[in-house]
């Protein structure tokens, strides 16, 4: 068998029958007790700093013969015992030496330094022929034997573990890389191969005993060593430079994990050593621009807010931002038990006796009754109106539903919000309002409409904010391809054209609210959500970043390629889906005092128009008229432009056929029975 070389110590070798030795040894002592560990440390230290006497003298060219004078053995031995009383008292054998660090050196420094100075003052005084200096030798010696056995068998007692634990490289050899090696060799899973850094000067260096490699030395030392799993120890890089590396590691078809940011470490979140993967909200998103304070306190502070949808991915993040921010309460508002349970509860735990007041409100938009006396009950200030179905397809296939919810569900709430006199309205709306291709972006727009034409009348000052989507949202594809990737695939995307474009939960937010603030009346605020975001191309890079090969399939279930790990199963495009999305109906956006919140003149419709539009479609709804609803929606101002007139309503035309025959049962009537205006 192969002589074995340490990876940190490459000039060090030992031979497979001595390593097995010694780590035999090892493991017999592993099992005494801790005083008995202890005896024979203090034995072994004894044994050191005696053999060193002998070794002093002969490297300073004195023969051994002089021992042989009672006088100059006792000159000579006595600081020995002297240097294992200092050990002692200092705490020396308390260390444990599988985890023994650096900081025990100034404890054996001050034993042998102890004993030397000791030995000294003996040599001058009781043994004058003999040279002073022998003292110094002795010093270093002892200290060399002391400080190596123990750092030598701590090297040893961790190579006995790591036959089981993986191989890693680390990427980052800064503080954060030191504390994560430090955590690593505490453990049982990783063992640290070799570091890697893009700092040429650290590159061929040796850093808490792990070599420095340069990022042109992966795929060798992926090789060599088999590594299945690097690790990012990069807290505080912005996101352009983290998706550089992470391309350049994506390719060794290893899995990528990182350790916790600085912001999570220094809010006491995390710590260095914890680890999770790579995500695409780690790469997809941008370095954030700080909240402007101002512009996050205007609307909240001092304030009583409601938050519709309360439950939901942003509505749950606007309201753990604005209870930041000191409102004088929030009312959180959503039809769904659970998501509301699910906020409260955190918020509650969260902030304990500095909560502000919270109310946990169950109820629909779509009840004016319902809108009207929980504006009045608590006073509302600012409404952030989140609330609305957004999922394309289900919306689709639930078309009267959704009209219900996301068209007069925002009328019931925007009006009542005018008759009690809250003082602001953000509309939360979506990108799929540009040129809508689907019944869920065209209601959008219509809720959008709604709000500019209330505006137009009243007190109230209403906005619209238009982004597009958020990462890790409910619906969002990011979960999903986690999921499928975690059962080994088939990952579907369903073009391999399409984009879309993302942002961070809590940036979205953050942008939502210092929008409103800077609302005049009327206005349209986009979000700039930077560059779009090929799917594929996403799906790809998830799969790479678990450390599989990915390969897509067509349509015709055919694959495009060499078959590799996880399958990317192209799946055609669904209902309503368009491959580009757009946030701006004009070409003429204007600047605000936020450099990623841009405004937007858009067309409006007078409130007669509106009226007109919203009575045409209510009716529509009553009878369950879906080619009505597709027809007025397409002549109505919003450009919207179906994929084809195809209804794709589950209900359709079985329900249209029994509304005909059967009026008493429309589904409709339950909705005027809770208030929906007709």
């Amino acid at each position: 068998m192969e002589a074995f070389k340490d990876p940190f110590f490459p000039g060090i070798h030992f031979s497979p029958g001595a390593l097995r030795a010694m780590i035999a040894d090892l493991t017999f002592a592993n099992g005494l007790s801790r005083a008995r560990k202890r005896a024979l440390l203090v034995t072994a230290d004894f044994a050191l700093m005696s053999a060193a006497l002998p070794a002093a003298l002969l490297l300073r060219g004195v023969s051994l013969q002089a021992m042989a004078d009672p006088r100059v053995l006792a000159v000579l031995l006595l600081p020995v015992p002297v240097a294992l009383v200092i050990f002692w008292r200092l705490g020396l054998y308390l260390a444990v030496l599988r985890y023994i660090t650096g900081k025990a050196m100034p404890i054996v420094m001050a034993g042998t330094l102890g004993a030397g100075l000791l030995m000294f003052g003996g040599l001058v005084a009781f043994a004058p022929d003999l040279p002073p200096e022998l003292a110094a030798i002795h010093a270093m010696l002892a200290l060399l034997g002391v400080s190596g056995m123990r750092f030598g068998l701590r090297r040893l007692l961790h190579r006995s573990g790591e036959g089981h634990r993986a191989p890693v490289l680390i990427y980052g050899a800064g503080g954060a890389g030191q504390q994560l090696v430090a955590a690593l060799h505490l453990g049982h899973e990783y063992r640290p191969i070799a570091f890697v850094d893009d700092d040429v000067a650290l590159q061929g260096s040796t850093v808490s005993g792990v070599r420095v490699h340069s990022p042109a030395d992966m795929a060798t030392l992926a090789r060599r060593w088999n590594i299945r799993e690097v690790m990012l120890a990069l807290p505080n890089i912005s996101r352009a430079r983290r998706r550089l590396i992470v391309s350049q590691i994506e390719r060794l078809g290893v899995e990528v994990k990182t350790i916790a940011s600085l912001n999570d470490v220094v809010a006491g979140r995390a710590r260095f050593s914890d680890l999770r993967h790579v995500t695409p909200t780690d790469l997809l998103g941008r370095d954030p621009v700080p909240p402007n304070p101002d512009l996050m306190e205007r609307n909240i502070a001092g304030k009583v807010v409601l938050v519709t949808g309360a439950g939901g991915s942003i509505g749950s993040e606007l309201c753990r931002q604005i209870v930041r921010h000191k409102p004088a309460a929030l009312v959180m508002l959503d039809v769904s038990e659970f998501a509301l349970y699910t906020i409260n509860t955190e918020l509650r735990d969260k902030l304990g006796a500095e909560a502000p007041r919270l109310y946990a409100i169950l109820g629909s938009v779509q009840n004016p009754n319902r809108m009207r006396a929980i504006l009045r009950r608590f006073q509302v200030q600012t409404v952030y109106h989140a609330a609305a179905y957004k999922h394309v397809v289900l919306v689709e296939e639930n078309i009267i539903e959704g009209l219900h919810n996301n068209i007069f569900g925002t009328r019931v709430i925007a009006e009542a919000a005018v008759e009690t006199g809250v003082e602001t309205f953000i509309l939360v709306s979506t990108d799929k309002t540009v040129r809508p291709s689907n019944v869920m972006g065209a209601s959008k727009r219509v809720a959008e409409l709604i709000c500019q034409a209330l505006d137009r009348d009243s007190k109230t000052t209403f906005c619209m904010v238009r982004f597009g989507n958020v990462m890790e949202s409910s619906g969002s594809v990011i979960p999903r391809f986690r999921e499928q990737i975690e059962h080994n695939g088939p990952v579907t995307v369903t073009h391999r054209e399409v984009e879309r474009f993302f942002m961070t939960i809590p940036e979205a937010a953050q942008l939502v609210i210092q929008a409103g603030a800077m609302a005049k009346g009327g206005d349209v605020f986009v979000l700039d959500m930077g560059q779009p975001v090929r799917i594929l191309d996403l799906a790809r890079s998830m799969i790479r970043l678990h450390g599989f090969v990915p390969y897509v399939i067509d349509e015709s279930g055919h694959a495009e390629e060499p078959a590799g790990d996880i399958a990317i199963r192209i799946t055609g495009l669904g209902k309503g889906e368009k491959l580009y999305e757009e946030l701006l109906i004009g070409n003429n956006p204007s600047g605000t005092e936020h450099p990623r919140i841009m405004t937007a003149s858009e067309k409006a419709m007078t409130p007669a128009e509106l009226k007109g539009l919203l009575d045409d479609l209510w009716a529509a709804c009553k009878d369950f008229d879906l080619a009505r609803i597709q027809h007025l929606l397409i002549e109505a101002p919003l450009d919207y432009r179906p994929n084809d007139t195809v209804i794709h309503d589950l209900m359709w035309p079985a329900e249209s056929d029994r509304a005909r025959t059967a009026p008493a049962l429309r589904l409709v009537e339950g909705n005027a029975a809770r208030g929906t205006p007709g």
